[in-house]
């Protein structure tokens, strides 16, 4: 494998070792093809490109073809990415596509046990994270560049848009190697429950700082949590916002109190309890975004120290003059508690 250049560099702490890795971008000249010379000069082409049925078709072409795991190297990718095929609940015998890879279940209850802290906020993905507050737009730039925060919500959601703001959030990327089932992170009851239109786009690195605001294009779903009730997590509203991006076009919502048993629908009125399957992102990269109420969550001091390392090479690092530098977290592992200020 060629090694990466200094402009296509992009590193990560591994939360487990404090150690700085070199993160593999798949399809990044693609990605980056998309998002800049035809954007800009055949607009309308673009827009065909980033169509749900474009987005379909090449899902198809990626991952579904039943040659795929030849002409695409399905054991090539296995082996370079690393997957941990013990902890499926599958045989690997029986993952034969590269679709199968992606949506592969896992033994979560053994090798992503759940914490015993109560009042602690859990990763909802396998996946590199960042974490900040609105209040403090210098690190991150989030607002007006990496997403509009009422976009995000959506603008007619005046109560969470009047619940959420000055708060805080995190942010969750998964890269196509990642186990691909989000995981609640609190334990409450779900108080609202909608999807936002949008745009298909990649979320991947390049195209987040090509794109000045991706999140606020992509198609979203968003559920609101309420946790202040009898034997929830206690840290006020909590919203869960799952986007979707190239390739994927989709998010199935299969929410399971025991393992992958009896999955259901997200609906309002329903009790979500911590750490377990929430919903399964089609094949490709995509993003969990968590949003909190101001003041009522701190964030573990090992993910904000990470953010400001001098040692790594972070595509989110550029033009923004300070490092913004990702923790690789694990599934239903601590990312927060609740605020002790409170």
């Amino acid at each position: 494998m060629q090694a990466p250049t200094l402009s296509t560099l992009h590193q990560y702490v591994d939360r487990r070792t404090g150690q700085v890795c070199t993160e593999q971008l798949y399809s990044d000249a693609l990605v980056r093809w998309l998002y800049s010379d035809l954007r800009e000069h055949a607009p309308m082409l673009y827009r065909m490109a980033l169509s749900q049925f474009a987005t379909g078709l090449l899902g198809f072409l990626n991952y579904d073809l039943p040659l795929g795991g030849v002409i695409g190297g399905n054991q090539k990718f296995l082996k370079d990415t690393g997957i941990n095929l013990d902890e499926c609940v599958e045989l690997p015998v029986t993952l034969d596509t590269v679709r199968k890879v992606f949506e592969r279940q896992i033994r979560y209850w053994d090798c992503r046990p759940l914490p015993p802290e109560e009042n602690i906020i859990l990763s909802p993905a396998d996946a590199r994270a960042l974490v900040g507050s609105f209040d403090e737009t210098s690190s991150l730039f989030l607002k007006g560049k990496f997403f509009d925060f009422e976009e995000l919500l959506g603008r007619e959601k005046c109560e969470w848009l009047a619940a959420f703001d000055g708060g805080d959030f995190s942010v969750f990327r998964l890269t196509p190697d990642k186990y691909h089932y989000n995981h609640t992170p609190v334990t409450g009851v779900v108080r609202d429950f909608y999807e936002v239109r949008g745009r298909y786009h990649a979320c991947n690195p390049s195209a987040i700082v090509a794109e000045m605001t991706p999140y606020s294009k992509n198609t979203r779903t968003v559920t609101v949590i309420d946790t202040d009730v009898d034997g929830g997590t206690g840290v006020g509203l909590v919203a869960m916002i799952e986007v979707t991006a190239l390739m994927i076009g989709e998010v199935v919502q299969c929410y399971s109190r025991e393992r992958y048993d009896a999955p259901q629908p997200i609906r309002t009125g329903l009790l979500v309890e911590r750490g377990c399957p929430k919903s399964l992102y089609r094949p490709g990269s995509s993003t969990d975004v968590l949003l909190f109420e101001r003041g009522r969550v701190s964030f573990d001091v090992d993910l904000i120290a990470n953010l400001h390392r001098r040692d790594a090479q972070s595509r989110f690092s550029q033009g923004f003059g300070r490092p913004l530098v990702e923790t690789e977290v694990a599934v239903r592992s601590r990312i927060a508690a609740k605020s002790e200020h409170l």
